[in-house]
């Protein structure tokens, strides 16, 4: 019980990993008229959640089948080759380095440097569904607890972005977040066994979203 209580804590939207300063594509799909009803961020929520599925879930996968090994670099690169939005790549550098020092600074004793280790001497950057996976399963977390709070962690990420935008009230921001906890268990099954070389993106205009944030005259969020 501890154990779970431990995680909960580490995926608590007070943790400075720096998800608070990115709203991945929602601000730009707001302000240019992608999203203009609730019934509308629902279907970009639930896009949102799908891609997250098809393509971050293998990848998680795969870190629990390899650990810190040298397989890991294949799925590393891939991973790495996958990510062509400028603000994807550097919001998950960034949470990814944010992760690994709060993990070693909560786990002492469980050697997560070695994870930092690998990146340097592989010189790949640690993106953050990576070490995230590796991270938890080196302390001892398994792979179904895991995926489950990264999808918990990115759909409360994302309610939380459409509050500050004051697109939703809090109440209707946490009715959609209890309602939209129903399609884990789809998700996670349709995803289950599935390695990085069946991952596949699944909504790309949410990358288009990302790219048209540059273009915002005033932005709220940094990506």
């Amino acid at each position: 019980m501890s154990q779970f209580a431990r995680l909960l804590h580490l995926v608590d939207s007070s943790i400075p990993t720096g998800a608070f300063a990115y709203s991945y594509g929602l601000e730009s799909s707001i302000t240019f008229g992608l999203i203009r009803t609730q019934s509308e961020l629902r279907n970009f929520l639930y896009s949102h959640l799908q891609q997250v599925g098809s393509l971050e879930l293998p990848f998680m996968h795969a870190c629990f089948q390899r650990g810190i090994s040298p397989e890991l670099a294949p799925v590393a690169q891939e991973y790495e080759a996958l990510l062509l939005v400028p603000a994807l790549h550097k919001a998950s550098v960034v949470q990814g380095r944010n992760w690994l020092k709060l993990l070693v600074s909560f786990y002492p004793e469980a050697n997560l440097t070695s994870i930092s280790n690998w990146f340097m001497q592989h010189e790949l950057p640690p993106h953050f569904t990576l070490v995230f996976a590796l991270g938890l399963q080196q302390v001892g977390f398994a792979l179904d607890q895991v995926q489950t709070m990264f999808l918990h962690m990115l759909l409360r990420d994302q309610l939380s972005a459409a509050i500050r935008l004051g697109f939703l009230g809090p109440m209707e921001g946490h009715q959609l977040q209890h309602d939209f906890y129903a399609v884990f268990e789809h998700i996670l099954a349709s995803q289950a066994g599935k390695t990085y070389a069946e991952a596949t993106r699944s909504a790309f205009v949410l990358d288009a979203a990302q790219v048209l944030h540059d273009d915002i005259y005033s932005k709220l969020f940094q990506n």
